[in-house]
């Protein structure tokens, strides 16, 4: 019995309230604190770097311990250079038990203590902010005149096409345009404040052949199609024509020196018109390969007669851009270039064997977060490949935080990465990551049975509470505090399908199963229900443009459909909106500590909190009604207060009514509807 009550009310993490300060400096005083279970525990040690220093039982802590339920202890060490790590072990009278990141346990894994490097902070603006990622080209389209054209150039087999707005995708999308771009962006920025929107994720938009655009052509420059034509031709390739070396518009387009600096003015103005309105602005880098088009490569010898361009590599083997890129052999046309997981389109590129690039790389880093562009960040492509060793790897991106800091100290950085991302994550290198095995893939599982690719389903793993909530904590645990409450938390984006097409829990993709399959079965209800959960949980919520209208598809390339502009799922953005807001104006939803609550069959429920702000989260999957008992006291939630319903998700509908709830005996009970969820904050003390 005292085992089961000291981990239902054991707590401590560290977010302010616990660990002070959150983020110390090397040789700075940290002020720990830890809750247990009242008269359970009878001495507590905290074993901070390997040292073991017996804790403090604090006597006056009535305005922490409402519910009388809890002891606090307290106690300081000193932080070292680099890397702290802690736990603690607590001696109880019939038990000896230890306690770090994954909870209570009677036996210690070093694997899991709290930990937290000495100076490594994240931008205070990302912990929790609101990101919209958008993918430019089919967004809207704000100037037709810089549209690509019918057989303007041919790129990956074939000629580009413009397509209309209206358009389905193809099952090879990549030769599509659809005209999206950053007039178009900056077009529909009072439709994103309205919406609550903070922060905006823009995938490529430099000078590139494809429409995805992590084939950068040029670094230096946005890409005209995205931008601004001032000068043009009226010429384009042939239908027998395949050698870009003919492609005069394109050629004209992507080097005319008026064309790329006009583009780059419209993006600083974007960037401008964003943050006039409180949205920061991130940028996708690219720089693990770059595209075949590009001036150093110049597979397609756009650039070989253009004024003031060096011969490619490609072109020459006396190209000042040779040691870019590893080569097989030492012809004149130095066809056999190493590409990215083998496509030749993608040259992987070198750091190891050029300086230059290597140092090229780091300015292109921190030109964008400097005036006269502003940028506020950069997530990383493919981050863990770059290079071809981890020593460069570390190296590279340990350099690159330093340039881009330097530059702009408040600039995020986040890296896409799949699997374990701790050795990045110590304080040197990222930020934080786009947050799959800690977000995505569990919330995705949890409500749907589906993965993120919509390739592989598993009943077993829906409505399965205890799976999620174990899977969560521990892929949360290999990030420390500070990087998880900015990590981006999606559920949809342009490498996975659409969380709307997941509900309808089967495997689909666009060329088995067409648009129309994507659309069939769909359920708005957990479509809520995770954006619910989505604004509930520690880190940065972030849609994936359209995703608040409706939007559905499978993988790539139907996850980049166009915006359903006229029309939209009306009722669901307002839903959106309504979430955005209470998780902008609840601080605990931004910075507060995480506690899950309940995980069983069909019902999780988690809360967070800080200081006088505590927000409950309430999720069901199950096809009937249910009755639940949340726990609130382990929140220090009190019989005295009263709990208001913010907002409850359910069938096609959803309410926000505020509803009163009474706490009693430390629960709050609840009747849940089927497949719903429940948002509750503390409103007030009742006597």
């Amino acid at each position: 019995m005292g085992y089961d009550l000291l981990e239902s009310a054991i707590f401590h993490d560290g977010t302010s309230e616990f660990r002070d300060p959150m983020v110390p400096k090397a040789g700075e005083s940290v002020k720990i604190t830890l809750r247990t279970a009242k008269d359970v525990v009878r001495s507590t040690v905290l074993i901070a770097n390997g040292k073991e220093i017996p804790m403090k039982k604090l006597t006056k802590v009535s305005e922490r311990n409402k519910t009388n339920r809890f002891d606090y202890f307290e106690e300081k060490f000193i932080a070292i250079d680099g890397i702290n790590d802690y736990y603690f072990k607590l001696e109880c009278d019939e038990f000896t038990a230890f306690y770090d990141v994954l909870g209570l346990s009677t036996g210690h894994d070093s694997n899991y203590n709290f930990k937290v490097t000495s100076g490594y902070d994240t931008p205070d603006w990302a912990k929790g902010v609101v990101m919209y990622q958008i993918f430019v080209d089919r967004f809207y389209n704000g100037d037709p005149s810089n549209d690509v054209v019918d057989d303007e150039y041919a790129y990956v087999g074939g000629h580009v096409s413009h397509a209309n707005w209206e358009d389905g995708i193809a099952d090879v999308d990549i030769r599509r345009f659809y005209g999206g771009d950053l007039q178009g962006v900056i077009d529909k920025l009072d439709y994103l404040q309205k919406l609550g929107i903070e922060a905006l994720y823009l995938n490529p938009i430099f000078v590139s052949p494809s429409n995805h655009k992590y084939d950068i052509q040029d670094y230096d420059h946005i890409d005209p199609h995205f931008g601004v034509i001032v000068n043009d031709v009226d010429d384009v390739l042939s239908e027998y024509d395949n050698d870009n070396t003919h492609a005069k518009k394109y050629i004209k387009r992507v080097t005319d020196k008026e064309n790329l600096e006009a583009s780059n003015k419209l993006f600083a103005r974007l960037v401008e018109e964003a943050h006039s309105r409180n949205i920061r602005v991130i940028i996708d880098g690219v720089f693990n390969h770059c595209g075949s088009f590009n001036k150093w490569i110049d597979r397609e010898m756009i650039y070989k007669d253009a004024e003031g361009f060096e011969p490619g590599a490609y072109v020459s083997k006396d190209s000042p851009y040779r040691n870019f890129f590893k080569f097989a052999d030492n012809t004149d046309y130095c066809r056999n270039y190493e590409g990215w997981w083998g496509y030749d389109t993608l040259p992987k590129l070198n750091f190891e064997d050029s300086k230059e690039l290597y140092d090229y790389i780091l300015r292109i880093g921190s030109k964008w977060v400097s005036a006269p562009y502003n940028v506020d960040g950069w997530r990383l492509d493919v981050a863990a490949d770059l290079g071809h060793s981890k020593e460069m790897n570390h190296q590279f991106w340990t350099d690159f935080r330093k340039s881009v800091k330097s530059a702009n100290k408040n600039a995020i950085i986040l890296a896409e990465h799949y699997g374990d991302p701790s050795d990045w994550l110590q304080g040197g290198q990222w930020d934080s990551i786009m947050n799959y095995d800690a977000f995505m893939e569990p919330v995705s599982w949890f409500l749907t049975g589906v993965d993120k690719h919509s390739d592989n389903v598993d009943m077993f793993l829906k409505g399965n509470g205890k799976s999620f909530a174990e899977a969560m904590k521990h892929n949360m645990a290999k990030m420390q505090t500070q990087s998880l409450l900015v990590s981006m938390n999606q559920l949809s984006n342009h490498d996975h399908s659409r969380f709307l097409t997941r509900t309808n829990g089967r495997c689909g993709r666009i060329v088995s199963d067409g648009m129309k399959g994507a659309e069939e079965g769909v359920n708005i209800a957990l479509m809520k229900a995770a954006i619910i959960m989505q604004m509930t949980w520690p880190g940065a919520p972030t849609f994936y443009y359209g995703d608040e209208a409706g939007l559905c598809g499978w993988t790539d390339p139907d996850n980049r459909r166009p915006y359903p502009w006229g029309k939209e799922n009306a009722e669901l953005i307002d839903f959106c909106r309504y979430a955005i807001y209470f998780h902008s104006h609840n601080k605990a939803l931004k910075t507060g500590a995480f506690k899950m609550l309940i995980a069983m069959n069909n019902v999780v429920s988690f809360g967070r909190f800080e200081e006088d702000s505590k927000i409950i989260t309430l999720v069901s999957t199950a096809h009937s009604d249910m009755e639940v008992d949340i726990p609130v006291w382990q929140l220090d939630i009190s019989d005295d207060d009263t709990m208001e319903r913010l907002l409850y998700s359910y069938e096609d509908k959803y309410n926000v009514g505020k509803v009163d709830y009474n706490v009693e005996g430390g629960s709050l009970h609840v009747k849940i509807t089927p497949e719903s969820a429940m948002m509750f904050r503390v409103k007030k003390n009742r006597v």
